[in-house]
């Protein structure tokens, strides 16, 4: 039922040529960049409640302003969930029930029925339903699954995984504007929370290369108070134990406090691999061997690139923060649709991301009732 209730049907609104942009924020113009890499992807439309926030988007980015969310929904092609995640749940549901393929923002939705119920609404409207980020098929996730399969570091038995980005309350944020001049949402992200913003950038390659989580184990802390005088605040730091049906254990840690530190490290029985940045699809991955030398036991102090032998994608520059194309997931959902196969970040892949993520931002220990396999490489990385 998993790979029928994925496929494209004749009922569907035929074969998506290009993208329709729902939400018109601070996310939007990374995904308008990324997508000028794509040249066969055209940008249909975008809408935004906002009116003259949409109005200056679709003006800087030369494309058509769509009048409400009925002409959204009934322009063609792929719909873009670019919303706040507080709408997500909502514009994924009338995207879904209109027939539309859908790739969503990060967190997909806030709570796992709600996922379950758009899952299996996908399901019975026969279109796919993908979730952010799309990282994980970036040249530095694909270099380190293709490093695993060729048994480095040795069989896989911890894993750390950092995803701390500095104080950032007491950052610049009200400075920081996007190419179109929409503000980032400091308020919406601390409300959030950085885990459900950003666990997802590690767990996708996780997921992706060792399979399913079965039970996730987690401590979350508000340790900065009052951020920009703003109440009700979701956790600023958490630390979750994933333990994974293939073996492997991994410690992610989230937080807004800690100095800056995106470093992914897989300890096996044979040395260590490493990547020192989530935020950069062409982050080097290193391999250092260990090694016993005297009375010593260490990891060498010379590591070897791994790389990947031909092309792999579109690059983009670093923009703020990240040096990643936003866009890698709509075109491969896009080429999936074409194929009339799954998506690699869609159907039992989106749901166990977003269960896994939501364990990782509540403190208790918690017994997945999702899976997944492992996700088939990208044809470049095999």
């Amino acid at each position: 039922m998993a790979g029928e209730t994925q496929r494209t049907s004749a009922s569907a609104r035929g074969t998506p040529e290009g993208v329709t942009v729902i939400g018109c924020g601070f996310v939007a113009d990374l995904y308008m960049r990324s997508l000028r890499t794509f040249p066969q992807i055209q940008v249909l439309g975008a809408f935004d409640h906002d009116a003259q926030r949409m109005a200056a988007f679709c003006a800087h980015w030369s494309i058509p302003a769509l009048p409400d969310m009925g002409a959204a929904l009934a322009t063609g092609g792929l719909i873009l969930n670019l919303t706040n995640p507080t709408s997500h749940a909502d514009v994924i549901r009338a995207s879904l029930e209109a027939g539309r393929h859908v790739f969503s923002e990060k967190p997909m939705v806030l709570d796992l029925d709600t996922a379950k119920s758009l899952r299996a609404l996908a399901g019975e409207r026969r279109v796919q339903l993908a979730t952010a980020p799309s990282s994980v098929l970036g040249e530095a996730a694909q270099t380190l699954g293709h490093a695993l399969r060729n048994g480095l570091p040795g069989t896989p038995r911890l894993i750390y995984a950092e995803l701390d980005d500095g104080f950032i309350p007491q950052a610049p944020v009200e400075a920081w504007i996007s190419e179109s001049g929409a503000p980032w949402p400091f308020a919406d992200e601390f409300r959030t929370g950085c885990t459900l913003e950003h666990a997802g950038y590690y767990l996708s390659w996780l997921i992706a290369h060792f399979g399913a989580v079965t039970r996730v184990v987690t401590a979350t802390a508000e340790v900065i108070p009052a951020k920009r005088g703003l109440k009700d605040c979701a956790p600023d730091v958490s630390v979750a134990m994933l333990y994974f049906a293939s073996g492997p254990v991994a410690r992610l840690t989230c937080s807004i406090a800690a100095p800056h530190d995106h470093r992914l490290r897989i300890v096996g029985d044979d040395g260590v691999l490493q990547i020192d940045k989530a935020w950069d699809n062409a982050a080097p991955v290193r391999h250092r061997k260990r090694l016993r030398i005297r009375r010593r036991l260490l990891e060498s102090p010379v590591a070897k690139r791994i790389r990947l032998p031909g092309p792999t994608h579109p690059h983009l520059p670093r923009k703020g923060a990240a040096a990643m194309n936003f866009a890698l997931g709509p075109a491969e959902m896009l080429e999936a649709i074409r194929a009339r196969r799954p998506s690699r970040l869609a159907g039992d892949y989106a749901l166990h991301l977003t269960e896994v993520t939501l364990a990782c931002q509540k403190t208790g220990v918690h017994e997945m009732t999702t899976s997944c396999e492992k996700m088939k490489p990208m044809p470049w990385a095999c």
